[in-house]
């Protein structure tokens, strides 16, 4: 399912000026081995985001080899810094490399392990939580955030849409728990919350 009109799709991403080293190699990289990531379209919304708001404290949960990070890391100022988590080691390895050669290496740390369990061990207040871990864990993800976010600070989830199988007669269990947890986040009266569809779906919530 096409989530994004294809020629909407076509016609942003052509207009998005040409990523820069490291960017344009993690995206490569991407391309090469099927690595899902964000992309520049949701990565440039990030950016906006951090920006906006001057971010200072941002939190990952789910960080691959650091592509949606990066994005985010270039709106920090010189004090800021970014936690990065992952199960991968070689992942946590590569994302180092990404960011040393981006100039931003003293802006990030990286946790190997359980992305939750991590989070859990790391107290607030955060201006901006990402959430790209296991699908199934969507849920249990809502009341950890909400005391660790600051007011006014965003709460962003990928792949609520899930390339569409929220439509699908019978779900997976991972689907199950990707609609359980946007109905309990919109119906969630701490955030301020809304879909767009861009890529597979990103949730932009805004703690009230």
């Amino acid at each position: 399912m096409n989530i994004l009109n294809p020629k909407v799709k076509e016609y942003i991403e052509g207009a998005i000026p040409a990523r820069k080293a490291p960017l344009d190699e993690m995206e490569a990289y991407a391309g090469e081995h099927g690595f899902p990531i964000i992309g520049p379209l949701v990565g440039t919304l990030l950016k906006q985001i951090a920006y906006s708001i001057r971010a200072k404290r941002i939190f990952e949960l789910g960080s691959g080899y650091g592509y949606s990070a990066l994005w985010m890391a270039q709106a920090l100022p010189e004090d800021g810094k970014i936690f990065l988590t992952d199960r991968k080691e070689e992942n946590r390895e590569m994302a180092i490399r990404h960011f040393e050669k981006a100039g931003l290496l003293d802006r990030m740390e990286f946790f190997v392990g359980d992305a939750l369990e991590t989070f859990k061990q790391h107290e607030g207040p955060f201006d901006i939580i990402l959430n790209d871990i296991d699908k199934t864990g969507y849920p249990d993800v809502i009341p950890y955030v909400k005391g660790r976010l600051k007011s006014g600070g965003y709460f962003i989830t990928d792949n609520v849409l899930w390339s569409g199988r929220i439509f699908d007669d019978e779900l997976e269990d991972s689907t199950r728990a990707i609609l359980k947890f946007t109905k309990h986040l919109y119906d969630d009266p701490d955030f301020l919350t809304t879909i767009l569809p861009l890529r597979d779906g990103i949730s932009v919530a805004v703690k009230l």
